[in-house]
């Protein structure tokens, strides 16, 4: 059940029986030669829609720009500053709570928002008590990063290897693959390009060190194939969490 497709009576009727909302986020940025920009809200927006289906849960509409700063040196690339990300997560949530939704579920596609998320989640839960909405105190929020559940990251390792990387990796071109088969590429990729630095400073710094946006991947070793398995697995690994969460204290 998506909520942009529903009416407000049936949001209504679906809060009689649930409080909780699965919400996909993402990030509109740079994936090196061969992935394309929107890779981390098309993942996030796809896992997210199947795993309400799995879940009767309601799906809200997806957050498809988060803070990717350290890309902006690529074309392309669009970004929330962590202090407007923030804002707009408070919001999302203070709005949703109002009407009685307790327990949000974030599906999240992007590495880069993980402690942008955290940050926001303890801003909005004094945000909620200052505002004395109903039921404040049990407004819970949690991340669930679908690159990171056991089932996928064992199965990237056993496909790719090192050369998964950690931006613009081939797990991820993979799952766009299956779901955009039409945003395939075939760019011939640069062999040298398979290092892997840790530290970055900033967007000019990271494209110093990347400079075709990729670190450490090989994207050239994803197929569709695999990312029906990256699916499936993301799917069935990120319902059995959400429906952990819903019954927790």
């Amino acid at each position: 059940m998506r909520l942009h497709l529903s009416t407000w009576t049936e949001v209504e009727t679906y809060l009689q029986q649930s409080t909780g909302i699965i919400i996909p986020i993402g990030s509109t940025e740079q994936h090196g030669p061969t992935g394309a920009i929107g890779t981390d809200a098309i993942c996030a927006e796809a896992v997210a829609e199947a795993v309400g289906k799995a879940a009767q849960a309601l799906v809200a509409p997806t957050i498809n720009v988060g803070m990717a700063l350290h890309h902006t040196g690529f074309p392309g690339t669009i970004s929330l500053r962590p202090s407007t990300m923030i804002l707009v997560i408070r919001d999302y949530i203070t709005c949703l709570a109002r009407s009685g939704f307790t327990k949000f579920f974030f599906i999240n596609g992007h590495g880069g928002n993980i402690a942008t998320l955290k940050a926001a989640y303890s801003e909005t839960y004094a945000h909620l008590a200052d505002l004395n909405i109903p039921n404040a105190d049990r407004v819970e929020c949690q991340t669930a990063n679908w690159f990171m559940s056991g089932s996928v990251y064992r199965l990237a390792k056993e496909l790719y290897g090192d050369r998964e990387g950690s931006h613009a990796t081939p797990s991820e071109v993979a799952l766009t693959q299956y779901i955009y088969p039409e945003t395939i590429k075939s760019t011939p990729l640069d062999e040298g390009n398979l290092s892997q630095e840790r530290k970055i400073l900033g967007a000019e710094d990271f494209r110093r060190r990347y400079p075709d946006g990729r670190m450490g991947s090989d994207p050239s070793l994803a197929t569709p194939e695999h990312g029906k398995q990256f699916f499936d697995l993301a799917v069935k690994d990120l319902t059995a969490g959400y429906l952990e969460f819903l019954v927790s204290e």
